[in-house]
C-alpha cells in the first residue's frame, strides 16, 4: 500500500469529468478555468475529480498537440446531460492538462485523476482514432496499459513541480459498466465486479512499481453491495457512485430507457417527449460515436427530445411510493460502503450520486426532494467519516444547478462540519 491519504481534511468534490476539455469554446463553462476554480471555492468545494485523458496523451501514439474536440453533431446531444458540447475546438491537450493543475495550485484545489476513456470521452473527438487506439488494447491489458498512463501522467506532474495537487489516481471510472469488461460475458453487474478483479490488480501493481508512494485506485458505478469482499486487495481509498434511482430506476424500466433498440416503443415514449420528436429510427448520431459512448442510444435519445416538466411530474407523481426505499437504501449503501472501507483500513470516497442520470434541464435533483436527497447523503457521509464526497453529480460549471450557489454551500457545510456560510445575497 501507498503512503496512506490524510483523511484529516474531509475533501469536497466537484465532478469536472471530461468536460474541462471538451467545452472550452466561447461562453462555455470552463473557457476561463480561473473562473470555473473562483467559483468552486465560492460554493464551498476545495477538489475536482477529472478525466485526465491519461491514455489518450501517454499511451495512444497520437498527436494531441492539436486535439480536434466538438459536439455529437448536428443537434444530438445538446439536451442531454454531458452530451451538450455547443463549440468545435481545438486544443494542446498535454498543455492544457498542465494549465488545469497550474490553476488548481493557484487556487489551492485538490485533484482525483481518473479516465472515462473507455465510457465516453472519445465520443467527442473530431476522429475515431481515439476510439481506435482505445479498443485496439487487449481487454486483458487494459488496466494494465491505464496504469502506466496514469504513472506517466505523474511523471509529468512532478518534472512540472505540480504533483502536489494529485491527491488520488484512479485507473478507471466505473470500472464494471463500461468497455473494460470486454471479453469477460458477465454483463454489468456483481459478477463482472468479481471477474474484473484480477485484471484490475495487475493495473494496481503495474502503477505501485513505478509510484510506490503515490495512492490509487479504481472506482465502481453504484455500491456493489453483493461483492464488496471480491474486490482487488490493494486499493488505496474505496470510491463508489451511490446513484439510488428509486422512482428514475421506474421511469428508466417502464420507458425501456436501457433496453435494446430494437424493443423500443416510440408511442410508449410520447408521454414524455416534446410535441414533434421524430421517432428513434429518424435519430441516430454518427455511428462511431455511438460506439463510443456506452449511453445507451434510446436513452440518449429521450433525453434529447424530452419535455423536462413532463419527465419531473412523472417522477413526482410516483415518489411517494419509492420514497421510504430511496432513503433506506441510500443508507444501507453508505454503511456497507464505510463498514467495507473501515474493514481495509482505508478512506471511503463518494465520487458521484445521489439520484442518477436525468436530462439537462430535468430540475428533480435540484428540486425540493432531490435537494432533500443532497442534503441526506451528505450528512450520511459525514456520520460515517467519508473521505470525499460530491454535493451532487450535477453540481459542477456545466450544468444548471450550478447556479444554486446556497444548496452547494449549505451541503459543503453539512459534510464538512463547518458552520454553515451567510446566505448568498
Amino acid at each position: 500500500m501507498s503512503v496512506p491519504i490524510d483523511t484529516a481534511r474531509p475533501r469536497v468534490i466537484t465532478l469536472w469529468d471530461f468536460t474541462w476539455y471538451t467545452r472550452t469554446g466561447p461562453g462555455e463553462p470552463f473557457e476561463d478555468l480561473d473562473r470555473a476554480f473562483d467559483q468552486a471555492r465560492e460554493r464551498g468545494y476545495d477538489t475536482i475529480r477529472i478525466c485526465a485523458m491519461p491514455f489518450l496523451l501517454f499511451r495512444s501514439g497520437l498527436d494531441t498537440s492539436a486535439l480536434g474536440l466538438g459536439p455529437l453533431g448536428g443537434d444530438h446531444g445538446q439536451r442531454t446531460r454531458w452530451y451538450d458540447v455547443r463549440h468545435s475546438t481545438t486544443i494542446d491537450a498535454r498543455a492544457h492538462l498542465l494549465e488545469l493543475f497550474r490553476a488548481a495550485d493557484r487556487h489551492d484545489v485538490g485533484v482525483i485523476a481518473s479516465s472515462w476513456e473507455y465510457q465516453q470521452s472519445p465520443a467527442f473527438a473530431a476522429t475515431p482514432q481515439w476510439y481506435e487506439a482505445l479498443h485496439a488494447v487487449d481487454p486483458e491489458d487494459r488496466a494494465v496499459v491505464l496504469a502506466d498512463a496514469h504513472a506517466d501522467l505523474v511523471d509529468l506532474l512532478e518534472t512540472e513541480g505540480l504533483a502536489h495537487r494529485l491527491l488520488l489516481t484512479e485507473l478507471h471510472n466505473e470500472v464494471q459498466v463500461g468497455y473494460l469488461t470486454d471479453g469477460l460475458g458477465t454483463g454489468r453487474g456483481d459478477a463482472a465486479v468479481r471477474a474484473l478483479t484480477p485484471r484490475l490488480e495487475r493495473g494496481i501493481a503495474r502503477f505501485r512499481e513505478r509510484h510506490p508512494a503515490r495512492p490509487v485506485t479504481v472506482n465502481y458505478a453504484g455500491v456493489p453491495v453483493g461483492a464488496l469482499s471480491a474486490l482487488p486487495a490493494d486499493l488505496d481509498a474505496l470510491v463508489v457512485h451511490p446513484y439510488v434511482y428509486g422512482v428514475l430506476q421506474e421511469l428508466v424500466d417502464t420507458f425501456g430507457l436501457r433496453g435494446p433498440v430494437e424493443e423500443f416503443d416510440d408511442e410508449r415514449a410520447r408521454e414524455l417527449l416534446r410535441p414533434h420528436a421524430p421517432g428513434l429510427a429518424a435519430w441516430r448520431p454518427q455511428e462511431w460515436r455511438t460506439r463510443a459512448t456506452i449511453m445507451a442510444l434510446p436513452e440518449l435519445y429521450v433525453h434529447d427530445w424530452c419535455d423536462p416538466d413532463a419527465w419531473d411530474r412523472w417522477l413526482y407523481d410516483r415518489w411517494g411510493a419509492h420514497r421510504t426505499a430511496t432513503e433506506q437504501k441510500l443508507t444501507l449503501w453508505l454503511e456497507a460502503a464505510a463498514d467495507a472501507a473501515a474493514a481495509r483500513g482505508i478512506p471511503l470516497v463518494l465520487g458521484e450520486g445521489y439520484l442518477g442520470y436525468t436530462p439537462l434541464h430535468a430540475r428533480f435533483e435540484e428540486g425540493p426532494v432531490g435537494a432533500e436527497l443532497c442534503r441526506r447523503a451528505l450528512r450520511e457521509a459525514r456520520r460515517l467519516g467519508a473521505w470525499g464526497a460530491v454535493v451532487c453529480s450535477n453540481a459542477a460549471p456545466q450544468h444548471p444547478m450550478w447556479s444554486d450557489v446556497a444548496l452547494q454551500r449549505e451541503c459543503a457545510a453539512i459534510f464538512t462540519g463547518r458552520d454553515e456560510p451567510a446566505p448568498v445575497s
